[in-house]
This record gives C-alpha cells, structure tokens and sequence, in this order.
C-alpha cells in the first residue's frame, strides 16, 4: 500500500524537520511509539511541535534509570546500555505493546512503527564525544512484516545540548525517510543529513532488514556511507551484515592485509595464512581474542575511474565466502589505518604488506600535507606495538626474491628504514610457498578477461567456481560455450 498525501510534490526538495514531521503526523494511519534514552525525547519533541501528533504517536518513553530501565527491557548481561543489542530489545519490546493494545479489527489499516535510540553524550571532562544505537521497526503497509533500519552515530560536537538537537534531527530524517523512502534505500542514506551538518555527526553502521528491503545488500549500503563521506571505514563480517568496527575491535589483537582482492589469490591467502601464525608466535597475542582484517581503500575501488558497484560485490563476495572480515576504508596512508585501529584497541596491531606497499610507505611523496611530513607519519604509524609482515616478491627479470635484507628504499631513508627493521618492527615471512611467487591480481583478471586457460589454478580452492557461476570480473559463460578459460 502506497502512503500518499494530497500535495505531495510540494515534499519533493528538500523539506523542513517540521513538514517532514508534519507529513508523518498528517497521515492518520501511521501510529506509534518513541522510546529514547541517554540525550532526552529529542526526536519526539519535533512531532509533537509540528501539530497532528495525536494521531502519530502512541507513547513517548524515556525510561533513564537503570533499574527502571532493566524492569521494562530486561537486564543487560554485560551491564552496557548503549549497545545494539539494548536497542533491539527496545524496538522489539514496544512493538510488541502496541499489537498487543491496539486491535487490528478496530484499525485494520494502521502502520505501526516503533522508533527508538539508546545514547551517551559527550561526558563532562569532554575525554569522551559520546555514541548511540538508533532504529526504527515499521509497516510499510498495513499488516505485512515489520521492515527495520538500525545505525550507530559517533557524535562530533563538542556540547552536549548541541549533540541532543542533532540527534534530534536525524531521528527525524530516519522516521521519515522510513515511511516516504524506503523504496529509494541509498537516497534514504543521503537524507538522514538533511539538516545537519557532517562534521556533527558520523555514521559508522547501519543495516536494512525486512521485506521492504529484501533487495537491499546492506555491503553497497556501508559503500554508501563512505562514498556521502558520513564515515571514513565500515566493516562487514562473512555473513554480509554490517558490523560496528568498536564491537569487533575492542581489547583485541588486529592483523590488517590491504589489497584489491580483484580477485583473491593463492598469494594473498599464503600472506594472510603464514603472518597469523607468526603474529601468534610473537608473545603478546592470543588466538582467541585476535581479529583479521581484509583491508580494500576506496582509492583502489576508484582506480578505474567511478566506483562500480558490482566489481567491489564480487570482491566482497569471494572475500565473504573465505570466511573473512571486510573493511572498505578511506584511508590512503598506513599510519591513518592503525591511526584508526588504535583508537578501538590498545593491544599488538599487524600489518601484512608486499615488498612494494613497504617502499612506498618510506616514500616522501606521501606525506607533503603533513606539517612534520614523514617522521610525523611514521611516530603515527609505529607509536605502539606496531610489526609489519614483510611477504617477498620475486623481480621479474631476475627471478631474485626480494626480502626486508635486500631491498631498496631512497638513499635519504635507507637509516630510518633500518632503524625500525633491526628494531624488530619489520619481520619476513620466511615460510612462504615459492610456487606461487609469480601470481599477481591483476594478471588473473587479464586472463579471465581474455578467457585463457589456467587462472584457475592461480585462486584458492571454491574461488573459481564462484566466479564463474557469479560470472565475476567479466567471465561469461554463453550457453554450452564457456570463454573465461574452461
């Protein structure tokens, strides 16, 4: 069922938070609850202001204290409120009420919605900004299956007054956008700034779930966020949901492998594979509480011109089928990479790099936009318990491998260079298979391009029947005639 009202191209630029709210409130067959808590009824209070809010809202809740809180929602197990899991049981709850309450028979074509937001403002030392789950479960048409937006926001301001107004807007844009855009999921995305600046508040998460958007893939959804510049880095786990980097990251041991993956290879498994259990071995790190990272920056998903959507699905694909963690980032330099993770951990991060991503990283070039240029740059990248994994690379023309031992950095760096390698900071992976020295990314998807034979071997086992049966990278199978190699 279509929610339409008399008048509603006069919606159609970018309206105000009181006609947004006023569209929702004029429609009488929306109806529902607000539950906020930790930044005051923010959200609420601007439906109640634009009039016909006695038609749109059910109850507005505020349960702040914490037993109160535990005797309406149920306890919270690890005793954190701002979680995911607070606001699931939230939404869940109040939806509940309002079926139970509200006779069906009576109003046969009422959408229920349930909006909610659990949060902490920025506290009074100002050391912390503050952060918050927010969602919103709906009915898009009368009686079918709750559709639901969840997001995590990590606020900016430094005033909390100023972080309760923002938050209340961006509610606003949510409930919104649910009811009038959930059939447009990326330009949904978009307006949940309308009305608020970025560098108010980033949104790091989110996940569409339900009917309305069962044709939503929530991995182009955190594309999104980067490419509408809300976050600088989203992650996603092996079952394609978004995750929150903080959730996965806290109190653990990071070993980060960046690479186009366009597609995965033997090389690049054979890197992941031997630096974790070198990583392991190293004294300060325990499998149990160490979390792998697949790395893609949003330079080399533009590095043919315009982002193509299905190219990075395909990589995000081979890469979740590997049971991998994702992270799609912003982040061209290294050291903004463990910038970023050292802001969730503050246990033993490792970087796993080819002999190339190591020379550029002692490349000058890179740093002219910092005021202390590459000695800056690297007191960021090797201020904590930083080691670098070094994978060697056989010279073409030489056949050679290429080590920490003998490769060449420019003339000026070759002392900071040997300072942080015999200071334990750059370690070779010594126990690397020499078969497959010679397998390049790029050279495979040439070879699948131009359908010769043989790149099969190249990727690990499972990999090249998911690409030819996705028909990845441009490998068509035509009828009985296959020209991707076979």
């Amino acid at each position: 069922m279509a929610i339409t009202l008399p008048g509603d191209n006069d919606f159609e630029s970018v309206p105000s938070l009181k006609n947004k709210a006023l569209r929702v409130n004029l429609n009488r067959n929306i109806y529902g609850t607000f539950a906020e808590i930790g930044a005051g009824q923010e959200t609420v209070r601007h439906f109640f202001r634009a009039g016909g809010a006695s038609g749109t809202i059910a109850k507005a809740m505020s349960a702040y204290d914490k037993d109160f809180s535990d005797a309406v929602y149920g306890v919270q197990d690890d005793g954190r409120y701002v979680t995911e899991s607070r606001l699931r049981k939230m939404l869940r709850h109040e939806t509940d009420l309002i079926e139970e309450r509200i006779s069906r028979e009576k109003h046969p074509e009422k959408l229920f919605f349930t909006y909610a937001n659990t949060v902490a403002t920025i506290d009074f030392a100002k050391k912390f900004l503050g952060h918050g789950w927010v969602g919103i479960k709906f009915q898009a048409s009368p009686g079918e299956e709750y559709s639901e937006i969840i997001l995590h926001v990590r606020f900016k301001e430094r005033d909390a007054r100023l972080q309760q107004i923002t938050l209340g807007i961006l509610g606003t844009n949510l409930i919104y956008g649910a009811f009038y855009k959930h059939d447009q999921p990326k330009k949904l995305l978009k307006y949940l700034y309308d009305h608020i600046d970025k560098d108010k508040i980033e949104i790091d998460m989110i996940n569409f779930d339900g009917p309305r958007f069962k044709e939503v893939d929530n991995r182009l959804m955190s594309l999104q966020l980067l490419r509408n510049e809300m976050t600088e880095a989203v992650m996603f786990g092996p079952d394609g949901n978004n995750i929150l980097a903080a959730k996965i990251l806290y109190k653990k041991n990071v070993l980060a492998l960046r690479g186009s993956f366009r597609p995965v290879t033997k090389v690049n498994m054979d890197m992941y594979e031997k630096s974790r259990a070198m990583f392991i071995k190293s004294g300060k790190v325990e499998e149990e509480r160490l979390e792998t990272i697949f790395e893609i920056t949003l330079s080399n998903l533009k590095a043919s011109g315009e982002i193509d959507e299905k190219d990075f699905m395909h990589r995000a694909e081979l890469l979740c089928s590997l049971g991998q963690t994702v992270m799609i980032s912003n982040f061209k330099e290294y050291y903004r990479l463990v910038e970023y993770l050292n802001n969730y951990t503050k246990e033993r991060i490792g970087l796993v790099m080819g002999v190339n991503n190591l020379v550029d990283i002692f490349d000058t070039r890179y740093y002219h936009h910092l005021s202390g240029g590459i000695l800056e740059a690297f007191g960021k990248l090797f201020f904590k318990d930083l080691r670098v994994y070094l994978y060697p690379m056989k010279e073409a023309d030489t056949g050679k491998m290429v080590t920490s031992e003998n490769l060449k950095v420019h003339p000026r760096m070759k002392e900071l260079y040997k300072f942080f390698k015999y200071n334990g900071r750059v370690i070779d992976i010594e126990d690397y298979d020499p078969e497959i020295g010679h397998i390049f990314s790029r050279e495979v998807l040439r070879m699948i391009n131009e359908g010769e034979d043989g790149w099969q071997e190249m990727l690990p086992e499972g990999i090249p029947e998911l690409i030819e049966e996705g028909n990845f990278f441009g490998c068509n199978l035509k009828d009985e005639q296959v020209d991707c190699g076979l």
